[in-house]
């Protein structure tokens, strides 16, 4: 009988998940700045990437990671097993002004210190008046896993959400798992008349499904019931962009609401 259980155990595939200590390790990175780290709080970055399964030896993308939140946890984890492929913007994507200083931004910081070594930066562009991919983030079929952080807003209203959704589904592996972290919208407010930042929940499962995806997990930890969502420019009048704000009187009720509430969503792609 031992026998037996001990060629059972040989055939049954071993179940991978994602490292806890080893993320928790990246996180309190020296490397991290002090103005990303007092966001954790509000972002949750264990329990997402958790929820992501993200483990070492994964070839994982990172769409339009902006100034690098997430590349700085992300590149640490990944760096001696796995693969961070950061997706950003071209620096000849002008159809919004501020994609190439962003790109250089960006590139600067991974130049900046040897954590970020193993980071393959590539670039992720669509045409907007089409809406049709012209640089891909990586080839068909190979990677595990596609993070995108607080993006979907601008992907639809710019006409490139469904184009995206397909052209993520292409890159992964069967099996693999795309994680969408966005501002979720109130399930009656309206959100498609202008970007105000926030996406209807049903609206983004309904555009992955179509894209091929299947829902496949939801965290309510990056939730926040005192973001009621109805102000004069949207989303980035609460932390960290406090836009429009000037004084500290002004910027103290929506500091204490926090950052946005947001949905966190796991997909898969079926084998």
């Amino acid at each position: 009988m031992k026998k037996f259980l001990s060629v059972l155990c040989l055939l049954l595939p071993v179940t991978a998940q994602a490292d806890t200590q080893a993320l928790q390790k990246a996180i309190e990175g020296k490397h991290r700045s002090e103005a990303n780290v007092a966001r954790d709080t509000y972002r949750n970055p264990l329990k997402t990437l958790e929820l992501f399964d993200i483990q070492p030896h994964h070839t994982v993308v990172e769409v339009w990671p902006g100034g690098g939140w997430y590349t700085e946890i992300l590149a640490p984890y990944l760096k001696k097993e796995g693969q961070l492929i950061a997706a950003h913007y071209d620096t000849t994507d002008t159809q919004a002004p501020y994609r190439p200083d962003s790109r250089k931004g960006f590139e600067k910081k991974m130049a900046s210190n040897k954590v970020y070594s193993a980071v393959k930066v590539t670039s992720l562009m669509l045409d907007e008046k089409t809406g049709t991919l012209t640089l891909p983030a990586a080839k068909s079929g190979t990677v595990d896993r596609v993070v995108t952080f607080r993006g979907a807003h601008g992907m639809y209203s710019r006409g490139v959400l469904d184009a995206t959704l397909a052209h993520l589904f292409d890159i992964l592996k069967p099996g693999g798992k795309l994680g969408i972290v966005q501002h979720q919208a109130d399930p009656h407010q309206d959100w498609m008349s202008r970007n105000i930042g926030y996406v209807g929940k049903d609206f983004i499962i309904s555009a992955a499904a179509k894209a091929g995806f299947v829902l496949d997990a939801e965290g309510y930890f990056n939730n926040n019931p005192k973001d009621h969502k109805r102000y004069k420019i949207g989303v980035w009048q609460l932390p960290p962009s406090l836009s429009n704000l000037k004084t500290d009187e002004e910027k103290a009720p929506y500091k204490a609401i926090g950052e946005s509430d947001r949905m966190t969503l796991v997909f898969v792609k079926p084998l």
